[in-house]
């Protein structure tokens, strides 16, 4: 079995959706310097993401809107066509190579997973690309592109879990209906894309489990040890692919959830036992330094690192140089520590009544 690679590029350094833009903020440098910085990431380990050709990214997107997302980065010009110079999906210098370079990350990873292992590529998890237009931040479907080319290497069974705050929408319309592809969603209800219910089962593809504001560690523990977990063991899948977002975090401005990054480094701990290949991608984080933190946890854990109580100084300095438009002031915690404190609290009514509903599925599947 392969080492565990981290992937990334020069692109994201520097490189920002604008100034007013939630994505302004330095996240795959920060967490590429901290991991440097603590003696995580050798030479051997780090790959550098080629940019994907457009021809790979035909395997889910159309010409026309390849097209339209080169043409705005020669330009400079909005496309209200495809949604591109929006608010949310500004158009920027970058705004093609950026999500390809995403997308061929993706790529790699899933070559490097092969014949086993585990590839890390936090610049990618951009699940709300769909294949005809931008969508909530994402210009190009990364894992769609990913676990696309995991089934055409031959694998047959594929899980998707994705704990990012927001809905996988974009997966969810590339996978529909799949017998090879299980999608698994924790996300915040009553939260943009606003989809993902309960009850939408992907055409039998996917379980999704919205929660409600609030939502904590001890919640997110039971769902993973009594929804998660089983789910992946009867599946038995030939490759995971984990989307890491790290917006349902406390200190994140885009959900009202409250958990630790903890719950990161358990699900990465859990998942990479349940499969022979393991993809781990980024996602959300509108936070530079909970995101920071959160990614860099991930890493040390993937490569068996152990994660201190303190930052070295050299460390602690990248976190205390960030700087964020929404001038919030960090606390101590988010400036000299990587592993947030345990936030445990009570279950809430939505979370024991989903996780029953989706149990008395299984058991009527089983039946």
């Amino acid at each position: 079995m392969n080492d565990p690679i981290f992937i990334g590029a020069r692109i994201y350094r520097g490189s920002s959706y604008g100034p007013r833009h939630p994505l302004s903020i330095p996240r795959v440098p920060t967490v590429t310097d901290l991991c440097r910085t603590l003696g995580w990431l050798t030479d051997t380990q780090y790959r550098t993401s080629p940019c994907a050709k457009p021809s790979a990214l035909l395997n889910f997107h159309t010409p026309a809107y390849i097209a339209a997302l080169q043409r705005a980065e020669a330009t400079l010009q909005a496309d209200p066509a495809f949604d591109l110079g929006t608010l949310s999906n500004p158009v920027f210098p970058e705004v093609y190579r950026r999500p390809a370079t995403a997308a061929g990350g993706g790529l790699l990873a899933a070559e490097h997973v092969r014949a086993g292992g585990v590839a890390y590529n936090p610049g990618g998890g951009t699940h709300h690309g769909l294949p005809d237009r931008a969508n909530g931040f994402c210009y190009i479907n990364e894992p769609v592109l990913t676990i696309r080319h995991l089934l055409g290497m031959g694998l047959n069974r594929i899980a998707y879990v994705d704990i990012d705050a927001h809905h996988c929408d974009g997966v969810a319309v590339a996978f529909h209906g799949s017998e090879q592809v299980r999608m698994i969603s924790v996300h915040e209800d009553k939260r943009w894309p606003f989809t993902g219910a309960l009850d939408d089962d992907a055409g039998g593809a996917a379980i999704n489990i919205p929660v409600p504001r609030g939502f904590n560690d001890t919640e997110f523990d039971l769902i993973l040890n009594d929804v998660i977990l089983p789910a992946l063991a009867a599946q038995k899948p030939d490759a995971i692919y984990l989307q890491c977002g790290a917006d349902a975090v406390t200190e994140d401005p885009l959900s009202r959830l409250t958990l630790s990054n903890r719950c990161h480094v358990k699900a990465v701990t859990a998942l990479r036992a349940m499969a022979p290949r393991l993809i781990v991608s980024g996602g959300g984080g509108y936070n530079p330094w909970s995101v920071g933190r959160a990614w860099t946890c991930v890493w040390a854990t993937l490569a068996g690192h152990e994660i201190p109580d303190r930052l070295p100084q050299n460390a602690a300095d990248i976190l205390q140089a960030l700087r964020w438009s929404r001038k919030a002031q960090p606390s101590d915690a988010l400036l000299t520590t990587l592993l947030d404190d345990p936030r445990p609290g009570p279950v809430s009514e939505q979370v024991r009544a989903a996780i029953a509903h989706l149990k008395s599925g299984s058991a009527r599947q089983a039946g």
